[in-house]
C-alpha cells in the first residue's frame, strides 16, 4: 500500500472568502505580520500500488471527482509509514 496525500486549493486568480475571513481575525489578534491565508483541503488515499499505477489513480481520482478545474487546482505527496 502507498499512503498518498491530495491537496486541493484554490488557484491563485480566485478570491478566498474563508481565506480572507481567517486573515482578518488574525489580523484582529494584532498578528499584523500575516499577508493572506489561503484554504484548502487534503485527502488521506491509501493505494494499492500492485493494481493500478499510484501517479494515474492520482490524477484519475482527483480530476474525476476531487477537483473543480474552474476554481481550485491539486498537488500530492507520498506519505511515509
Amino acid at each position: 500500500m502507498v499512503n498518498v496525500r491530495i491537496y486541493v486549493t484554490y488557484k491563485q486568480s480566485v478570491f478566498d472568502p474563508q481565506g480572507e475571513a481567517i486573515k482578518d481575525a488574525v489580523l484582529s489578534l494584532g498578528h499584523d505580520e500575516v499577508v493572506s491565508i489561503k484554504v484548502g483541503k487534503f485527502f488521506d488515499v491509501q493505494i494499492d500500488e500492485n493494481k493500478k499505477e499510484v501517479a494515474q489513480a492520482v490524477k484519475e481520482i482527483s480530476e474525476q471527482l476531487l477537483v473543480n478545474f474552474n476554481l481550485e487546482t491539486y498537488h500530492y505527496e507520498l506519505m511515509e509509514d
